[in-house]
């Protein structure tokens, strides 16, 4: 079998997918704690925790982890997300003992020095400035505000200069080990790898963490409602976004074989009527984002001031008429065929089939295969689609944020949301 999975005394996952045609080694610990586990006094401390990870550990410095993976050819890198925080590498196969040695290192022996510290705060206050110039930034944690207010969910991932500025050394150590514990996190490699190699490594360098199993976090309340920034910028930006399946539900796949028509190529219906019939602007698209208990279909697009109030329009008409209307089987077949060459494609990346082992591990407790995926995919119909597009703009209230069109945005925001509840 090319893909095994083993649960260390521990509780520690251990994942492995055998691809023997490559010469390199994706490999990782995904832990199942991100910003949604944040008290509200610890916005921000995920990111935070994440940063700090490369900065020195009992047994290396800052210095001799970048040297020790480079010296050898090897790549690091982490990422945290709002339920989950990844820290992974790539090697040549010889060397995942080096890169998981540093890995165990840094979530078991971490040392926070204060004058690193300190150091990594400034980076991330830069950052989070960073963020300001970005009319997409904005307009996404105006609408992840608007979805779901007054909850971590709801929150920016990277904290605020507030937030950030306060945090020390006992604060990492105190969320690392209430939500670091080994029953949430998976070690999951692809390529040209032995599982019973990784197990020993992983037995050997990661037995010593606790089994605890994690933090908790509040469920989700969507709310809906409208969100403004007045920041002058070259475009308007207008994101919209309805309450949308979780991961675990079964629309899900439902949910993405719709995005893909609706607003997912340039085939779709959103660029063929709003870009290439009106032009109205130069780039529009949908998407699904999911979680574990909750999901937003979101709609994105970019304009001048003048005719975003036209383009809210065609939006709508185009949304009441997937309300209203299956689409036809020549729409359903080529979202269906993106969405699968999408899945195999990725799959074809050892990073992508390693993300996608441990993700599926943390949500399910299982693998789900290829053959059951695109079975999933496949078995999506027509009036499914259509329920689900009724159910997103007819039952629940919208999330609006219209960013860079000045004192028109909070009038522009409005009748975007008005538009989906008089549907």
């Amino acid at each position: 079998m090319s893909t095994e999975t083993t649960r260390l005394a521990n509780g520690l996952r251990v994942v492995s997918h055998h691809m023997p045609h490559v010469e390199t080694v994706s490999l990782g610990v995904w832990v199942a704690a991100g910003a949604r586990h944040e008290q509200a006094s610890e916005h921000g401390i995920s990111h935070l925790l994440e940063h700090m990870a490369f900065k020195g550990t009992e047994r290396r410095s800052a210095s001799d982890i970048a040297e020790e993976i480079e010296a050898v050819g090897g790549e690091l890198n982490a990422a945290t997300s709002l339920e989950t925080t990844a820290y992974y590498a790539r090697t040549l196969k010889a060397d995942i003992g080096i890169a998981l040695d540093i890995l165990a290192d840094i979530l078991q022996i971490p040392r926070y020095a204060e004058e690193e510290l300190e150091r990594e705060r400034e980076v991330i206050l830069q950052e989070i400035a960073a963020t300001r110039d970005s009319p997409d930034e904005i307009a996404y944690e105006l609408l992840q505000d608007a979805a779901f207010p007054d909850q971590s969910i709801g929150r920016p991932i990277l904290g605020t200069t507030e937030s950030v500025a306060k945090f020390q050394a006992a604060d990492l150590r105190a969320f690392l080990e209430a939500n670091y514990g080994a029953a949430r996190m998976v070690l999951s490699a692809a390529g040209n790898v032995s599982h019973a190699e990784l197990v020993r490594h992983a037995e050997a360098q990661f037995g010593r963490l606790n089994g605890g199993v994690g933090g908790r976090f509040e469920p989700a309340r969507y709310t809906g409602g409208t969100r403004t920034s007045a920041k002058p910028f070259e475009q308007s930006h207008l994101v919209m976004a309805f309450a949308g399946p979780s991961y675990r539900a079964q629309e899900f796949y439902t949910a993405q074989v719709f995005s893909g028509l609706f607003g997912g190529g340039m085939s779709s219906r959103l660029f063929q009527e709003v870009r290439e019939r009106r032009g109205l602007c130069y780039a529009i698209y949908s998407t699904c984002w999911a979680l574990t208990d909750t999901g937003l279909f979101g709609i994105h697009a970019a304009t001048g001031p003048e005719v975003m109030g036209k383009l809210i329009d065609v939006v709508g008409e185009q949304l009441n008429r997937a309300a209203d209307e299956k689409p036809t089987e020549a729409e359903l077949a080529r979202s269906k065929a993106q969405l699968k060459a999408g899945l195999l494609m990725g799959l074809e990346s050892s990073s992508a089939r390693a993300e996608q082992m441990a993700r599926q591990l943390l949500l399910f407790d299982r693998l789900i295969g290829t053959a059951e995926l695109v079975d999933r995919i496949e078995s999506v119909t027509a009036e499914a689609t259509r329920t689900l597009a009724s159910h997103l703009v007819k039952d629940a209230r919208p999330s609006v944020a219209v960013v860079g069109a000045g004192r028109k945005g909070e009038t522009l925001a409005s009748t975007a949301a008005a538009m989906v509840a008089s549907a």
